[in-house]
């Protein structure tokens, strides 16, 4: 996964290019679906974050809105450090999580560990 340096506060652009990380970055659990994503960028609880989202080798970019739900300050664990994002239910969450969905098909069953459980 990359990010791009945000060109003002709250927007991020991500690239998740393998399905294996696309895994262990959604977060089924959360209602409407959402992502972790690494970063050490200073967020705040609640803060609207919009997200260009770029899955695989899809040419399209999925523009998400969502809002941050959790912080990671460090890495702990294992787990890295970023923030959760629960994807809103309009404002492309919806399509976002049908499309990841999609992608992940059988893999969401998996009990494989992932960035967040």
């Amino acid at each position: 996964m990359t990010e791009t340096v945000p060109a003002k506060p709250g927007v991020l652009s991500l690239a998740i290019r393998e399905k294996a990380a696309l895994f262990a970055a959604y977060m089924p659990f959360v209602k409407g679906g959402g992502l972790f994503i690494p970063t050490n960028k200073p967020f705040k609880m609640g803060e609207e974050v919009f997200m260009l989202l770029t899955l695989l080798n899809d040419p399209n970019k999925l523009k998400v809105v969502g809002k941050v739900i959790w912080i990671t300050p460090q890495a702990v664990n294992n787990k890295p450090q970023g923030i959760g994002i629960q994807f809103s239910d309009r404002d492309g969450g919806a399509e976002a999580k049908k499309r990841i969905e999609s992608i992940l098909g059988a893999a969401l069953k998996s009990s494989r560990p992932s960035n967040t459980i």
